[in-house]
């Protein structure tokens, strides 16, 4: 991919004073026209790279620019390959991989033997995700409009959208862009996304705003409730919310307000902690998942 490789050359003339493009389009694979194409690229983003002719010449970024040709230690490239080695764990491949050796080439202390960090982003069914995030990925970078299925907790629809960011969060993974139905930015969960296709139609030039996280979990018509948890459960809720979220009670129960989409999604999370968990206030989600407890035990009364 281009990206992969811009980034590649970059680092090489971070590190050397001076290489041809001959060595380079050997390294990346790629002919020497691509590389003095990539070159045009890099200056046009403002990095200054210009390239000399004749004997002696090569490829350099101006010396002013340069500033510390180690500008990547060994550690930041052994951080940089936990990093590349977790977009191959999603899609399956060694891409980065493959990129992280050329990067490293002459610096052998970034090898996997020095590299103690290991980050796996793939989901329990890696065929699940991996197909749709490199379509997706691809949509992305050739500006292309979505097509899919979405299943939610009320209803399967037909979407259509404008992808802008793939995001992994909360364990799981998403696409986040602006949906023609809706005429607003949405969170999609690629678990929930089936007949996924990209389209001929592309995507229209809008200014886009910038992604935060807070967009996935705050959203219109979310609702609060108190939720009172058994003590056995302290394990789980650090691991989900966090130590400083706690607060124990005089029996060591934790009574927690917690926020969420919408009511069913939130009963089936009650739910999940079996007799561990009691939604203490308001009634109304108190009473409704007293309803929906009292028609779960009625399918077992015989």
């Amino acid at each position: 991919m281009k990206i992969d490789r811009l980034i590649g050359i970059l680092s090489l003339l971070l590190q050397r004073d001076k290489i041809t493009s001959a060595e380079l389009a050997e390294k990346f694979e790629v002919s020497r026209r691509t590389i003095l194409r990539d070159i045009e690229t890099l200056n046009q983003s403002g990095i200054p790279v210009f390239a000399e002719q004749g004997q002696g010449g090569g490829i350099s970024v101006m010396e002013g620019y340069k500033m510390d040709r180690t500008l990547l230690s060994s550690e930041d490239m052994r951080a940089i390959l936990s990093g590349l080695q977790s977009l191959d764990s999603v899609s399956g491949t060694n891409r980065y991989r493959r990129l992280m050796e050329k990067l490293s080439a002459d610096d052998r202390s970034s090898a996997d033997a020095d590299n103690h960090i290991i980050i796996d982003l793939s989901s329990w069914d890696k065929s699940a995700v991996a197909d749709k995030i490199e379509l997706i990925k691809q949509s992305i970078e050739k500006r292309h409009i979505i097509a899919f299925s979405y299943f939610s907790p009320s209803s399967e629809t037909q979407r259509k959208i404008e992808p802008y960011h793939l995001v992994f969060q909360w364990s799981s993974w998403y696409v986040w862009g602006f949906c023609t139905d809706r005429g607003d930015y949405r969170m999609f969960k690629l678990t929930r996304m089936t007949e996924l296709k990209m389209t001929d139609e592309k995507c229209e030039d809008r200014e886009v705003p910038e992604y935060t996280c807070d967009k996935l979990r705050h959203t219109k018509g979310e609702i609060e409730a108190q939720v009172r948890f058994d003590r056995s459960q302290k394990w789980r809720l650090i691991d989900e919310f966090g130590k400083d979220m706690l607060h124990a009670d005089e029996n060591g129960d934790f009574l927690m307000t917690l926020t969420w989409e919408d009511e069913p999604t939130f009963y089936r999370y009650i739910l999940s902690f079996g007799d561990s968990a009691e939604i203490v206030s308001p009634d109304e989600y108190r009473n409704g998942f007293a309803a929906i407890v009292k028609n779960i035990c009625g399918r077992y009364e015989t």
